[in-house]
C-alpha cells in the first residue's frame, strides 16, 4: 500500500513566478500521492520586496492552511526565492512551531551571484555575504525539530555557485543533474524525491 503524507503541504514559488506558474510541481506531487496541496502568490514577485515581507506572506498563508485543515503543523516546499522566504518564516516568524518538514528546492541560502543583476531590495538580500543571509546563519538552532531537506542541481545558472542551495544541518541533500533551474519544478527525479520525503 502506498504511504501518503498526512500534513497539508504549502508550495512557495520563486522569483518572477506565481502559484499558477508552479503548476507542474503541484501536478507532479499530486500524481505521486501528495495531498492536500496549497499554494501562495508572493507579491511583488520580482525581487522588489524584502525577504522579510515575503516571509510574512508565507506566515499568513501557512496560518490559513492550518486553519482550513484543522492541523497544528504543515509541510513547506520552497523553490528558489520562495525557499528563502520559507526559511525566513521558519526562523523569524515563528514558523518552526507549526512546520513538520521544509524541503528547499534550489534556494539561494548562501546567496547567488545572479542577484547582482537586479537592484531591488529583495534581490540585494540574495547576494552572497548579505546581512540577512549572515544573520540567519548565526542562529544556533535555527530549525529546532523541523526536518530540513535540500534538493539542487549542480548546473544551476540562477543559484551561483550551485552549492549555495545547501543549508547547514539539513537532514538530507539531493544533487540532481537537472540542466536548467526552472526544470527543477517538473523533472521526474526531483518530483520523485520530494514526494518521497513528504510521504516518509
Amino acid at each position: 500500500m502506498e504511504v501518503r503524507n498526512t500534513h497539508p503541504v504549502l508550495l512557495v514559488h520563486g522569483l518572477w513566478d506565481s502559484a499558477a506558474r508552479i503548476a507542474p510541481l503541484v501536478r507532479g506531487l499530486a500524481a505521486r500521492g501528495v495531498e492536500p496541496l496549497a499554494t501562495v502568490d508572493l507579491r511583488p514577485n520580482d525581487g522588489r520586496a524584502p525577504i522579510a515581507a515575503l516571509g510574512e506572506q508565507v506566515c499568513v498563508r501557512a496560518d490559513a492552511v492550518r486553519a482550513e485543515y484543522g492541523c497544528e503543523r504543515i509541510d513547506l516546499v520552497g523553490f528558489s526565492m520562495g525557499a528563502l522566504a520559507c526559511r525566513y518564516y521558519l526562523q523569524r516568524c515563528g514558523g518552526i512551531a507549526s512546520t513538520r518538514r521544509f524541503i528547499s528546492i534550489s534556494g539561494p541560502h548562501r546567496g547567488t551571484l545572479a542577484a547582482y543583476a537586479l537592484p531591488f531590495a529583495g534581490a540585494r538580500q540574495m547576494r552572497p555575504g548579505g546581512a540577512l543571509l549572515c544573520d540567519l546563519e548565526l542562529d544556533v538552532a535555527p530549525f529546532a525539530d523541523v526536518e530540513v531537506h535540500c534538493v539542487y542541481t549542480p548546473y544551476d545558472l540562477m543559484i551561483v555557485p550551485a552549492t549555495s542551495a545547501l543549508i547547514a544541518g539539513a537532514r538530507s541533500v539531493h544533487r540532481i543533474p537537472v540542466p536548467i533551474h526552472r526544470m527543477m519544478l517538473r523533472d521526474p527525479r526531483v518530483l520523485d524525491i520530494v514526494a518521497r520525503l513528504l510521504r516518509a
